[in-house]
């Protein structure tokens, strides 16, 4: 007798036990009881045994699973924008139904200044695309809906697929090779013969445009960047009277030190001496001596702005088109300071991280196409800025210096300057006294 209460008082606190755990609907156990004759009886215990006259409710058999919430479900918003862009256009990275990872891209947001990416909160899938593609977007506006936690269904299949593909193994017995082999062999041919098929056909079209002498056309959107870079170049040849001058720079005494310091600069600071560096503290130099090439006109109030900073823009080309990303405070700069933010900034742009913050302001704007072997130009302002230097490549020419001819690498530089503001004088003064700090960078440390 006592031994039948205590199975009762068992099987009751079973009983309770389960049907606690039936309510919490987040909980993957399943429980299942059922009733045999005087006997209640549960996976993975003994069987109790007890009289009929024992008040023993009967249970129904139950199975708990999960139920998604809301609380699952993620609206992901588009991030704010800065002050100077008010919209993007979207290009979706992931579709409907694909697993994500926490930090993983979803889209990007190009802007007129640069590419916002936008990544998962969470790790889980995608339920719903809320913009389509290339759709326009402001800062808030709601772009797609992430489950948390769940699992792509195209996963299942793939591991699906495994499983069978491990199973054919088995079946190549002894009893199968019989007369129905013999019949079926003629049916794999076939198989084989369709891919074959499928194959030349998908070659085919290859091949035509081979024959075909390439004269066909392909038409592609540009994209926001593009775009603004294309308005903005036609408001400066609009708005401002752009005037170029030129000269030659003699980079012997340059490149003479760079040759002797370039391995004690890169133990001491980590990274490579260049040209650039040069450039960039010479047009510093040459702007705190010459104010109104580094100063803007202000068409509304129709004022002009004289900075007592240098902040110089270098222009870097990426494959979604040029950026110009900005050296603030210059003038307090060494070589060393230069050459570690331009490497940080063209790492950031050839990665598509640069952050609007990063390309905002500018007085002055250096580009270099000696980079890709230009040998002369007349570079565009950038708007609203008042001049920009063009470098090039550097060729060795015959020169005369005093009096004989000798070969020395030089290079063409041009500045470009709007007349409304900068006067002839100033400007050729400013572009000779970069060409004295590059050939004789002692300058410098003289202050002249």
């Amino acid at each position: 007798m006592l031994s039948r209460s205590r199975c009762a008082y068992r099987t009751l606190g079973r009983c309770l036990s389960a049907a606690s755990q039936a309510k919490n609907v987040l909980l993957r156990q399943s429980v299942s009881v059922f009733t045999v004759g005087s006997q209640l009886i549960y996976r993975n215990s003994p069987p109790c045994e007890f009289g009929s006259s024992a008040n023993i409710p009967h249970i129904r058999c139950f199975k708990t699973s999960i139920v998604h919430t809301a609380e699952d479900v993620v609206t992901v918003k588009t991030p704010a924008f800065a002050e100077s862009v008010s919209e993007g256009d979207v290009r979706w990275e992931k579709a409907v139904g694909d697993s994500v990872t926490e930090d993983e891209v979803v889209c990007e947001i190009e802007t007129d200044k640069t590419s916002v990416q936008v990544p998962a909160p969470a790790a889980g899938v995608i339920e719903e695309l809320l913009v389509p593609d290339g759709g326009k977007v402001e800062g808030g506006t709601p772009l797609f809906k992430l489950r948390k936690g769940a699992v792509s269904a195209k996963a299942a299949p793939s591991t699906a697929a495994e499983a069978p593909a491990a199973v054919p193994p088995p079946p190549p017995s002894p009893p199968l090779p019989a007369a129905a082999p013999a019949a079926r062999p003629p049916v794999a041919p076939p198989a084989a013969q369709a891919k074959q098929v499928y194959a030349t056909k998908a070659a085919a079209p290859a091949a035509a445009p081979l024959t075909s002498a390439g004269r066909g056309e392909n038409r592609v959107k540009m994209n926001r960047m593009r775009l603004r870079i294309a308005q903005r170049l036609k408001e400066a040849q609009t708005t401002c009277a752009m005037l170029t001058t030129f000269n030659e720079v003699d980079m012997s005494n340059i490149q003479d030190m760079r040759t002797i310091h370039k391995d004690a600069f890169l133990k001491k600071h980590n990274i490579k001496l260049g040209f650039m560096s040069a450039f960039v503290r010479a047009a510093a130099h040459a702007l705190s001596e010459q104010p109104a090439v580094n100063a803007v006109i202000d068409d509304t109030t129709k004022e002009i702005v004289y900075r007592d900073y240098v902040d110089i823009s270098v222009a870097v080309a990426t494959p979604k088109g040029l950026v110009v990303p900005v050296i603030r405070n210059v003038e307090t700069m060494n070589f060393a300071d230069i050459e570690k933010t331009i490497n940080a900034l063209g790492e950031k742009a050839r990665n598509n991280e640069l952050a609007v913050e990063d390309m905002d302001g500018g007085t002055f704007t250096i580009s270099n196409g000696g980079v890709f072997g230009s040998m002369f130009g007349t570079p565009i302002i950038n708007p609203p800025q008042s001049a920009i230097l063009g470098m090039h490549g550097i060729f060795d020419r015959p020169v005369a210096i005093d009096g004989e001819v000798a070969v020395r690498p030089m290079m063409y530089v041009a500045l470009t300057y709007d007349h409304r503001l900068v006067d002839g004088r100033e400007a050729v003064t400013f572009l000779r006294k970069i060409k004295a700090v590059v050939e004789d960078p002692r300058v410098l440390l003289l202050d002249m």
